[in-house]
């Protein structure tokens, strides 16, 4: 049952007592996350342990069982996923989703359609307001390629970019639906050491220069620690830790249950 708190969060995304269950199976339990605008937020956890599932139910995926969720102060249990992310959340998935038969400034193009102000019989009439718009689209769009050194390759199809210019192509296009919290689900996953060096890096640099809040998912353990703020740990759908990359690094369950060892 969900609705279990009228009362609207005063943070940029907050998760209040949320628990999901899939047939007699509590998949996430009794979970409280919060993010403030402008952090930099760690999830992490073993396999299996719920993270996916708590994105997918931030972003409109699945509905909560129980507890509530809340994005800038609004109520985000039941919304459609495209509802979501005009609220002013973007995501990128663990296995990259792109339209691969689409030219790459086209990916990008479509996740700008919702900022665009001109209706059907506008477009199919090709009224100068049409014309000015898309003009305007694929400035945006060119701009944010240059930003993730893609330009060169705008008319490419996405399908045949190298595997971490498609990483770049997938945050590229969640950056284009402007939001305030983009959501990152592994994306180190399939990298090398000196990609995933680069991607801390861009990661840091998304944050600062487009000023947004980041949830991340991630496995490197050097990556989550030497990005986050903050972090959470999940385990079996449990959050077992919440704090600073010093706390969880030597939390004591975290490290039992998670980082393998003992505490120093």
């Amino acid at each position: 049952m969900t609705g279990t708190n009228n009362t609207a969060s005063q943070h940029l995304l907050d998760m209040q007592n949320v628990s999901i269950v899939f047939g007699g199976l509590r998949a996430v339990s009794n979970v409280n996350l919060y993010i403030d605008k402008g952090e930099l937020i760690g999830l992490i956890g073993p396999n299996g342990a719920g993270k996916t599932t708590a994105f997918n139910m931030i972003t409109g995926v699945y509905v909560p069982t129980e507890g509530d969720i809340y994005f800038d102060g609004k109520l985000v249990n039941g919304k459609k996923s495209y509802q979501v992310t005009k609220m002013g959340m973007a995501r990128t998935f663990q296995n990259i989703r792109l339209f691969s038969e689409l030219s790459v400034i086209d990916n990008v193009k479509i996740a700008m359609n919702m900022h665009i102000r001109y209706n059907l019989p506008e477009a199919i009439l090709r009224v100068k307001k049409y014309f000015t718009q898309e003009a305007e689209v694929t400035k945006r769009a060119l701009d944010l390629l240059k930003l993730f050194h893609l330009e060169q390759h705008a008319d490419d199809m996405a399908k045949n970019l190298p595997y971490g210019a498609q990483r770049r192509l997938e945050i590229a296009r969640a950056l284009a639906t402007e939001p305030k919290l983009l959501l990152l689900d592994e994306p180190a996953a399939g990298m090398n050491p000196q990609e995933t060096k680069e991607l801390m890096e861009m990661i840091r640099w998304i944050r600062d220069n487009f000023h947004i809040a980041i949830l991340l998912i991630e496995h490197d353990m050097g990556l989550v620690m030497g990005v986050c703020e903050r972090i959470y740990v999940l385990e079996y759908g449990f959050c077992i830790a919440s704090g600073t990359p010093e706390e969880i690094k030597h939390n004591k369950r975290v490290i039992k249950a998670y980082l393998g060892g003992e505490a120093s």
